[in-house]
């Protein structure tokens, strides 16, 4: 078989035009080929938002129609609910691991359509649900499928965007994705009162298709032919094992998947949590939307600190500051027998999930330090080996709620308290 050569990426990119684009007074320089009809810039970052947002709002949403489904369709008990989110993050760890390399192979346009498509039939899969089972396949085929928006998406902006005006061009999206997370459990509430749960995915089915049309007439293809690399396993099983034989890359990915089954464990058991422990019945988005500011305000306020003191300085303080505020809520729930009052656990939460919002986005930069010659391979394989590590975290947690905040806390600590150790030691 003749060796197959990839194309110089810098060639590549010295063979595409550059457009000034400017947006609210500042400049952008967008590269692409030549004959692509691009949307204005705008509209660029509300496509990229919206497919991003597809995987918040189908995690979010849900939360509070879990007990309805699970009554509706004889999940057996409260736990076994849990189980409409882990199976979405499931599924979420094998697209991505699938649509990052087909990306770079047939071109971002046509990985986006499978993922769409594959999220649509999973979203008519569970709208059609008569058993708790097919639910979940549902929500599995809509995680892989919800992967292409979420990671090709950052592709787009990639191939499109260089260096600073790259950054600039994400923290517009963020800025607009990190709305999602605010809104969607008030969402999911606002149709369970007045609707079914099924309307639910009725509405995910909606923008889903809204997402397909509007990405298809309006974006063009950003990945010329000549700098696509052919799809082979063995492609993907050198970079894993280039991974797993770097020490760093290794160990801030590990560390991820820590952090996020901890993150996974809460969005698990939060409905529980507010409504059966703390009984805040319909105010639940209310409290959920809350502690996602948290974690919004800690992402724009990495932006300027990492300048100053470094992503690992921040990683470090981050997971000491979580750790330590975890072990001392342990203690302050076990005294209160595993209820302390509402206003004490969002006391605690508030500052926690800040420490979680500032190690999110390091943790992976700094896995990806030592991957610059595979960055797009790299950061598709990290994020599937750390969501892999967090989905059995996250369930063990969540499968072990027992009417208090005990487990949830005690997994935050744990789960902390490791990944603390392992940034500490990776590079010493």
């Amino acid at each position: 078989m003749p060796a197959f050569r990839v194309p110089d990426a810098h060639a590549a990119t010295r063979s595409k035009k550059r457009t000034l684009f400017k947006f609210h007074d500042q400049a952008f320089y967008m590269t692409s080929p030549p004959a692509a009809t691009r949307p204005p810039f705008g509209e660029f970052v509300a496509l990229t938002a919206l497919m991003m947002s597809l995987t918040a709002l189908s995690i979010d949403a849900m939360l509070p129609a879990l007990p309805d489904i699970g009554q509706d369709l004889n999940s057996g008990n409260t736990n076994a609910n849990q189980l409409v989110i882990t199976l979405l993050f499931a599924g979420m760890a094998v697209g991505q691991l699938l649509f990052g390399p087909l990306s770079d192979s047939i071109g971002r346009k046509p990985s986006i359509y499978i993922g769409l498509g594959l999220f649509m039939v999973g979203c008519v899969v569970s709208l059609a649900a008569d058993s708790f089972s097919v639910m979940l396949i549902g929500r599995f085929l809509q995680g892989v499928g919800v992967a292409a928006p979420r990671t090709v998406s950052l592709a787009l902006v990639r191939d499109q965007f260089e260096g600073n005006n790259m950054a600039r061009v994400m923290s517009f999206i963020m800025a607009v994705f990190i709305f999602v997370p605010m809104i969607a459990p008030a969402y999911g509430q606002v149709v369970i009162m007045y609707l079914d749960w099924r309307f639910i995915f009725v509405s995910f089915l909606i923008l889903g298709i809204v997402a397909l049309i509007w990405f298809s007439l309006r974006q063009p293809e950003t990945l010329d032919a000549e700098r696509r690399v052919r799809f082979s396993m063995s492609r993907l099983m050198g970079s894993l094992k280039e991974i797993f034989s770097n020490r760093i890359a290794l160990g801030y990915t590990i560390a991820a998947g820590f952090i996020f089954g901890a993150f996974l464990s809460y969005l698990t058991c939060s409905q529980q949590v507010f409504q059966e422990v703390y009984g805040v019945g319909k105010t639940f988005p209310l409290y959920f939307g809350v502690l996602a500011v948290a974690i919004g305000l800690a992402s724009l306020t990495n932006g300027g600190l990492v300048h100053r003191l470094g992503m690992k300085k921040l990683a470090r303080r981050a997971s000491l500051g979580l750790t330590v505020l975890s072990i001392i809520f342990v203690v302050i729930s076990y005294l209160w027998s595993g209820a302390p009052p509402l206003w004490g656990l969002m006391s605690y939460f508030l500052p926690a999930f800040f420490c979680l919002g500032i190690m999110f986005g390091n943790l992976n930069a700094l896995a990806m330090a030592p991957l610059g010659h595979i960055a797009g391979l790299g950061a598709t394989v990290i994020g599937s080996l750390s969501t892999f590590i967090s989905v059995p975290l996250g369930t063990l947690v969540g499968q072990g709620f027992d009417g208090t905040v005990l487990p949830l806390i005690g997994g935050f600590a744990l789960f902390s308290l490791i990944a603390s150790t392992i940034i500490h030691r990776v590079e010493p």
